[in-house]
Formats: C-alpha cells, sequence, structure tokens
C-alpha cells in the first residue's frame, strides 16, 4: 500500500461525510465526485465498504429512490451524528494538518 493510500485511508470518512453533508449522493456518485475533486485513488470499491462503517456506525443513513436510467438507487444522507462526527473529523484535521504542513514544508 503507498503513503498516498494510507494518509487517504486515514481522512476518508470525512472527505466521504463532508461530500454528503453538501447533497445527497448514490455510492458510484460520490467516487466520481471525489474523483473530480483529485482523489483518483476513490473507486467505487473502496466507496461501499466506507458507506457501510458509516451508517453502521449512524453517521449516515441510506433510502432507496427510482433512477430515470435503470433500477433505484440507493442515496445517503448525513445524520445529527455524522454532523457531529465531521465537526470533530475537521476540527482534528485542523490541528493535525497544520503543524504537519508546517514540519514538512519548512524543511
Amino acid at each position: 500500500m503507498s503513503i498516498r493510500s494510507q494518509l487517504l485511508k486515514g481522512i476518508l470518512d470525512g472527505c466521504v461525510l463532508a461530500v454528503i453533508e453538501k447533497e445527497s449522493v448514490y455510492g458510484y456518485e460520490l467516487s466520481q465526485k471525489l474523483q473530480e475533486l483529485g482523489l483518483n485513488d476513490v473507486s467505487e470499491g473502496t466507496i461501499y465498504p466506507v458507506l457501510l462503517r458509516l451508517q453502521k456506525n449512524g453517521f449516515i443513513r441510506g433510502e432507496m429512490r427510482p433512477s430515470d436510467t435503470g433500477p433505484n438507487r440507493k442515496y445517503y444522507f448525513l445524520t445529527e451524528a455524522g454532523q457531529e462526527a465531521l465537526a470533530t473529523i475537521t476540527e482534528e484535521w485542523e490541528q493535525i494538518s497544520g503543524p504537519v504542513n508546517k514540519l514538512l514544508k519548512g524543511r
């Protein structure tokens, strides 16, 4: 596993919650949005276990909705617990990323 993959694995939950906070999405759409943002390592195979874990932890909820182009799709929504988790992740990321950026860029 590459260093990039390991770093991404540590923050992927927060990235997924941040996308879902903005709008409800289904799994494939979520992976596309993350890739559009530059997280090209995030495939559908990576996303679905994350979604399952976040749902199991009560941070998101899924709802089946009809699709115009095929079978029903499961859309994901942020729960109140998910909003709290995202706020915590954001705060902790800011506390870590600032000092790390300072160290790595100040070499």
